[in-house]
């Protein structure tokens, strides 16, 4: 293939779901997309440091589901659930903001991530926030392909970082891999996740890659 295509668009209706599940009619599509796009940049924002894996929506003719995957339920929950609906009140309220469409049954549900070793957004955070606390990268790839390569049911593990790395004046590329990664196997359960590390001297994107084995119509079903 000539062109780089996103493992998990490329295999959408194949091995994966769309983020945004709705039911009903099309009367108000774009309105429905454009508060779900800006609500999702809004949580993923707001949720950044969460170890959030995805934010996720259900819409029906009169309900309105989001829900997230962390791997720390409880730091998005908060103490006797008081986090959740402060959470509940701010999409609300910014979901007003934009001038959204909001049915009157809507709640938020978190979930949690049972194997966050194997799950590329939040390991791609925390290659970040190792990046971040100005541990050496090279030091970050090699510990966290060798944590995420020992993790159940991963068989191989590609991350990039780039960017102006160790604070060098010219900016470049390195990457790590370890085991199989093969990107044009469509049966091939690849996870993938972008990230930026934040530092002083500038941003450092981070891409994550990982390969969970091939799936079968027989496992699927």
């Amino acid at each position: 293939m000539t062109h780089k295509v996103h493992p998990y668009a490329h295999r959408l209706g194949l091995l994966t779901d769309w983020r945004s599940r709705w039911f009903g009619g099309r009367d108000n599509y774009q309105a429905f997309l454009r508060t779900d796009v800006l609500v999702r940049e809004f949580l993923e924002k707001k949720l950044r440091g969460f170890y959030v894996s995805a934010v996720e929506m259900e819409r029906g003719a009169n309900y309105w589901r989001v829900i997230i995957k962390t791997s720390r339920p409880g730091m998005v929950i908060g103490r006797s659930g008081e986090g959740a609906t402060k959470l509940r009140q701010e999409v609300l309220a910014y979901a007003k903001k934009i001038e959204g469409v909001i049915p009157r049954d809507f709640k938020i549900d978190i979930e949690e991530v049972k194997n966050p070793d194997a799950d590329a957004a939040i390991v791609a955070f925390n290659v970040a926030e190792g990046l971040e606390k100005r541990l050496p990268f090279r030091r970050v790839l090699k510990q966290t392909t060798e944590k995420v390569l020992a993790a159940r049911g991963v068989d191989g593990v590609r991350i990039d970082v780039s960017g102006r790395l160790g604070g060098a004046e010219i900016a470049r590329k390195e990457s790590l891999k370890k085991g199989r990664l093969p990107l044009q196997t469509l049966r091939a359960n690849i996870d993938f996740a972008r990230e930026k590390a934040y530092l002083s001297y500038g941003v450092i994107g981070v891409k994550v890659w990982i390969y969970k084995g091939q799936v079968f119509d027989e496992i699927k079903k």
